[in-house]
């Protein structure tokens, strides 16, 4: 099941690529294997899948633990700062700082463990009170003084967009964080790339690719419903 569902999204996002007029070597999918027990991410890693998104610090230090060192792991849930030590030196990205005291807290992190870690800068386009994140308005702000932490590399930014039944209502949410990152880019601020978007899941993955996204992080359609 899991080898089919990944087959699928892959053909979805090709599918979005071509419509966009985008390579597909571009866009990467992150498979949420957040609270899915270890058996099904052995199931995705024998169909050569290794980008991996967890949104527990706990959670994923244990699976760090247990399965192959070869697995590239996202952090992309809210972090608390007492969290920090068990994300850095595991995570590849950690896509969620929505605050200069949580890159405060990995760089102190990075600098114990002599390791630099890449971020994303996580934007709240949509303002919802339920999630967390910068508004548009802060981010430059929060980019110019992260970039300054020895142990941090900025690599671009992450939103969480509304959920909704038709997709097609977050173009707008994607279309605005694309637009940041160009704006962001073009001030061509030290240690910071804006190469990476984050945006897009399984319900609106397909729109966000078309609007620019190069990774999505889709776990429902991938693993099936969270039990």
């Amino acid at each position: 099941m899991v080898q089919e569902n990944i087959n699928k999204v892959e053909e979805k996002i090709k599918a979005a690529c071509v419509r966009a007029g985008r390579r597909k070597e571009d866009v990467t999918l992150i498979a949420v294997s957040k609270t899915k027990p270890i058996e099904m991410i052995e199931e995705a890693l024998s169909c050569g899948k290794r980008e991996f998104g967890e949104n527990k610090a706990q959670e994923l230090k244990q699976k760090y633990e247990v399965l192959p060192k070869d697995i590239k792991w996202h952090f992309i849930g809210h972090l608390q700062t007492n969290k920090v030590k068990y994300v850095v030196g595991r995570a590849c990205l950690i896509h969620s700082v929505d605050s200069y005291h949580l890159a405060e807290a990995i760089e102190a992190e990075s600098a114990k463990k002599n390791v630099i870690s890449h971020i994303l800068i996580e934007v709240n386009v949509a303002q919802e009170d339920s999630k967390f994140g910068v508004h548009e308005e802060e981010a430059m702000e929060l980019v110019c003084a992260a970039a300054k932490l020895p142990h941090i590399k900025i690599d671009g930014l992450m939103t969480i967009a509304p959920f909704v039944e038709n997709p097609e209502q977050n173009r707008k949410i994607f279309r605005k964080l694309y637009k940041l990152s160009v704006d962001i880019a073009s001030k061509n601020i030290d240690n910071v790339s804006m190469g990476v978007l984050s945006m897009g899941m399984t319900n609106d993955y397909e729109i966000a690719v078309e609007e620019g996204a190069t990774y999505v992080r889709v776990g429902t359609a991938i693993f099936g419903g969270r039990s």
